[in-house]
């Protein structure tokens, strides 16, 4: 018997980039459940008669070759989006080159170099909003079943560029798929609450393997061609220009039986053994109930895959679609749509993307500083390739800066709370996804220079050093070209100040990445903005632009997490307990942990960057200064609120308590008996009530434009959860009143730090959605 393989879903929590496109089906329970009973087919509503006349989009298109091959071909630009009437005339299609006498053999293939990159995601809304409606007008979910699988004539997928969600799962009811070397493939419905629905749980693991299947469905993985192919997901791979004649000769093959006649739904070879799939399943499950703990889906996903795999195929087509149709309603589906289009909706910016301007081209960059984040600036920039310049003050420092980069590429490891190492490249090279030569081809963009002569080319300069940046700006405007892009890495300092002594205002601007919070000031210049999103979305980061203050955004609103849990701790609550609630809702970590990786020096460094008359709540709590005066700098000296071993693994630490006690005394506060009976979603609100609260202040000063970027930059900064929307989605959720009650509530308790803003207790008073567009004469962009 093979050894049963105990890992099936490595690095589960890994973050996947967005598809554009997803697939999506809808069904009814009682129509389900009585085709179940009959052994007959579980239907999916299609859109009523007046939606899908505004709505109507796409078709597909026939032609029948001289060999006896009908091509059939998705034609619904850009991505070939499988909307309803695809689906329709799919079918239409299928059914007259069935009945021709002239068709021995039907290709299936998508127009402009797209296969199908899925449905609209847009179709999410239309669904939810029909819930109620009993339409009339239905699509069998087992169409592609008894129309394609079951045809008496071989069907042959012909892929180039994307074939996701539904795309894939048309693919994988043929007899065979033809790819390109670039076509890249994927099942990600479950990075949107749901999971595949039209077949795509039962056919890709008999294609590829339980195991293999687990990996692309819970992590949304899509896989290249070359990968595919050795899977056995795709039978060859060719050229674009040889794509279609070699989809044409193997569907004839197939037909005139050179080939086999293959049947995903009948195969069991690539299956495990019984054994080895009940160990595999019960691992899986027990990965995403520790890294999902707030999702149900991937569960709800794994007990589809099983009843295909323990019941039958078909079995397992009837509860997929039963699953799917109660996932699309969830909140989790809902909010995971909205922060997909927060996501692209975050580069448009009033005033800067819709005035015409075009970005103009940043040949090469040049970095001041060679440390943690001028080397991981340097990575990012290098990895889309982009020639760097990065200088350091002394050749000791270049030659360590350069060897920082070299050990980030050959080990791929982060190395800080915003490291900016976008993959593990050692891995790719293992997999061989990059091989050496490109290795050192990658690296051959790093020049290292001890002085700014180099710098006269350059046409975007980046400055690491947050306490030398405005002599360093200084240095700049003499050496940089005039149109040179002059941006800062800074999450604190406000701009005006950074370039006080320069005449270059107009062309600063900050950048904090990985999120790629774009700054800017009152001065810089559209044109500015618009190149640096460029420079964004090429290093494949997503954007937020927001004005200028100390903190920005996401700095700013998430002072309120870590400063409301100490005046907790002041007040009596537990450290610890704080920190499990927090990650237990879905942070990555808990507030006292954040404060131990970002280190105590640093975290009384950015509070000190707020003034008295700040706007923002900073607590006075003297805790950490405390733990800092013992020399408890946090994770980097091995003893923070945690101890930490060789593993870093952070270990409660009983020796806290004495500074708890000592912090509490000169804060005179005792504490308070009614916060130890808190309940966990009672000390979630407390935490996140402030956060929300600094959050519309952000919003009501005009620094952040709209309040889905505010949910971005929270996902993206700081890690708020996915599943939940972002901190305004999420706000909304919860209601205006309530959250005014409870922190007017905690005023009146604990003081000011509670107080809510005018923005809130307005938007409270007239029943209106923190997240709803307010127009602000002041605002800063």
């Amino acid at each position: 018997m093979p050894t049963v393989r105990t890992h099936p879903v490595r690095g589960l929590g890994a973050k996947i980039r967005w598809p554009s496109q997803i697939p999506l089906f809808k069904t009814t329970n009682a129509a389900a459940s009585s085709s179940a009973a009959r052994g007959g087919s579980v239907v999916v509503e299609r859109s009523s008669r007046r939606e899908r006349m505004a709505e109507k989009k796409g078709r597909t298109e026939m032609e029948v070759r001289p060999d006896g091959v009908a091509v059939i071909a998705v034609a619904n630009p850009p991505v070939n989006a499988l909307s309803i009437d695809v689906f329709y005339s799919l079918k239409d299609n299928y059914e007259e080159a069935l009945r021709r006498n002239d068709v021995k053999a039907i290709v299936v293939t998508g127009k402009e170099g797209v296969f199908s990159g899925g449905l609209d995601i847009n179709t999410f809304g239309v669904i939810q909003r029909n819930k109620a409606e009993q339409l009339n007008d239905y699509l069998p979910i087992d169409t592609m079943a008894s129309t394609l699988e079951a045809a008496g004539k071989p069907s042959v997928a012909a892929i180039d560029g994307f074939a996701l969600g539904g795309g894939l799962e048309i693919s994988m009811v043929c007899q065979a798929r033809i790819s390109t070397p670039t076509a890249e493939l994927g099942l990600p419905e479950l990075q949107f609450g749901v999971i595949p629905a039209f077949g795509g749980t039962q056919r890709l693991p008999r294609l590829v393997g339980l195991t293999k299947a687990l990996e692309m469905m819970l992590l949304s993985k899509t896989i290249k061609a070359e990968e595919a192919h050795q899977l056995g997901l795709v039978d060859a791979i060719v050229s674009p220009d040889d794509l279609l004649d070699m989809a044409c000769r193997w569907a004839l093959d197939i037909c005139e039986s050179r080939r086999p006649w293959v049947h995903t739904l009948s195969r069991t070879d690539k299956l495990e053994s019984p054994d080895e799939v009940r160990e595999i399943l019960k691992v899986a499950r027990a990965q995403v109930q520790k890294q999902s703990t707030n999702l149900q889906h991937p569960l709800l996903c794994i007990d589809v895959i099983e009843e295909g795999i323990v019941s039958g195929p078909r079995a397992g087509l009837r509860k997929e679609a039963i699953v799917f149709q109660d996932l699309v309603f969830t909140d989790t589906c809902k909010s995971l749509v909205h922060v997909f289009f927060s996501q692209r909706a975050a580069p448009k910016v009033p005033g800067i993307t819709d005035i015409g301007l075009m970005p103009r081209q940043v040949a090469k960059v040049g970095i001041v500083g060679g440390g943690l984040m001028g080397s991981g600036i340097a990575t990012a920039l290098m990895l889309s390739h982009y020639p760097v310049i990065l200088k350091a003050v002394s050749e000791k420092s270049l030659n360590a800066g350069i060897d920082r980069i070299k050990e980030q590429f050959r080990k791929g490891r982060n190395v800080s709370l915003h490291s900016l190492l976008s993959a593990n490249l050692q891995s790719q090279v293992r997999k061989g996804k990059m091989t050496e030569e490109e290795y050192e081809k990658t690296l051959s963009l790093l020049t290292g220079v001890v002085g700014y002569e180099s710098f006269k080319d350059v046409d975007l300069s980046v400055v690491e050093d947050v306490n030398v940046k405005q002599q360093v700006f200084a240095d700049l405007e003499q050496y940089c070209p005039s149109h040179c892009v002059l941006a800062t890495n800074t999450s604190t300092i406000d701009l005006d100040l950074i370039g006080g002594k320069t005449n270059s205002q107009d062309r600063i601007i900050a950048h904090v990445m990985p999120l790629l919070e774009i700054v800017r000031s009152k001065r810089t210049l559209p044109q500015v903005v618009v190149d640096l999103l460029d420079v964004g979305k090429k290093i494949k980061k997503t954007p937020i632009v927001v004005g200028s203050c100390t903190g920005f955004a996401v700095s700013r609103m998430f002072t309120s997490y870590t400063e409301t849990a100490l005046l907790l701790v002041d007040c009596g609550m537990d450290v610890y307990k704080i920190d499990q609630v927090c990650t237990e809702f879905g942070m990555p970590m808990g507030p006292f942990r954040l404060l131990d990786l970002v280190g105590f020096g640093v975290a009384l460094a950015s509070r000190m960057q707020y003034p008295e008359n700040s706007s923002v709540s900073v607590n006075k709590s003297m805790l950490v200064p405390l733990m800092l005066e013992d020399k408890r700098t946090g994770e980097a000296s091995q003893k923070g609120f945690y101890k930490y071993e060789g593993n870093r693994k952070a270990i409660p630490d009983p020796d806290i308590i004495k500074y708890v006690q000592k912090s509490r005394s000169m804060a005179r506060i005792m504490p308070d008996n009614e916060l130890l009976k808190l309940d966990n979603k009672e000390i979630v609100d407390m935490v996140f009530f402030p956060v929300i609260n600094e959050a519309c202040q952000v919003l009501s000063e005009g620094i952040a434009i709209k309040a889905s970027d505010l949910d971005v930059a929270s996902i993206l900064g700081m890690g708020f959860p996915q599943c939940r929307g972002g901190i305004m989605y999420w706000a909304d959720s919860i209601g205006a009143k309530r959250i005014h009650a409870k922190l007017s509530e905690w005023e009146r308790k604990y003081g000011q730090f509670f107080k809510p803003c005018s923005y809130l207790s307005e938007r409270a008073e007239e029943g209106v959605p923190l997240s709803a567009a307010k127009n602000n004469a002041n605002a800063h962009l």
